[in-house]
C-alpha cells in the first residue's frame, strides 16, 4: 500500500459558509435585530402579562371551609331556671334583656338550649334550637317547645 492509496476514516468538517449564501449567515437563525437577536435575551413571557391582568379570586384563604353562620350561643335549662317564672315565654329577646346574651349585630342571637340541670317549672320555649335532652325535660315538666 502507498501514500496516495490512503483513505481517511473521518472525512474533513466542513467550514460553516458565512454571509447571504451560507447557511448560518447575516443574523445567524435569529430571524431579527434587536433584543430578540442578542446573546443571554430576556423576554417576559405572555402568557405572564395575560395572567397578571386577571382580577385574582378573593376567598377567604386557609379558612374557606370556615362556616360563615353564627354559631349559636348554648345555655342551659339550669340558667333559664334561675331567671324565669313558671308559665312564661321565653325567646333569644326575652335572653337579652335579662342580660345573659347581647345583641348580636343588632339582631337577637342564634340560641341552644341544652339539657343540663332539673326543670321543675313550665315554660313555653319559642325560637330557639333545642337539644332533645333538654325538649324531652320541658315536656316532662309541662312546658311547650315550639
Amino acid at each position: 500500500m502507498q501514500t496516495h492509496q490512503l483513505k481517511r476514516i473521518h472525512k474533513n468538517k466542513k467550514m460553516a459558509a458565512v454571509g447571504r449564501g451560507g447557511t448560518r449567515g447575516k443574523t445567524s437563525g435569529r430571524g431579527t435585530k434587536g433584543q430578540k437577536a442578542r446573546a443571554g435575551r430576556k423576554l417576559r413571557p405572555e402568557m405572564r402579562d395575560i395572567i397578571k391582568k386577571l382580577p385574582k379570586r378573593r376567598g377567604r384563604g386557609k379558612n374557606s371551609f370556615l362556616s360563615i353562620q353564627q354559631k349559636p350561643f348554648l345555655i342551659n335549662l339550669e340558667i333559664i331556671e334561675s331567671l324565669f317564672n313558671d308559665g312564661e315565654k321565653i325567646t333569644p329577646v326575652a335572653l337579652v334583656k335579662k342580660e345573659v346574651l347581647s345583641l348580636y349585630k343588632g339582631r337577637s342571637p342564634r340560641v341552644k338550649i341544652l339539657g343540663n340541670g332539673k326543670l321543675t317549672k313550665k315554660f313555653h320555649l319559642s325560637g330557639f334550637s333545642i337539644s332533645l335532652q333538654a325538649k324531652e325535660k320541658v315536656e316532662k315538666a309541662g312546658g311547650k317547645v315550639t
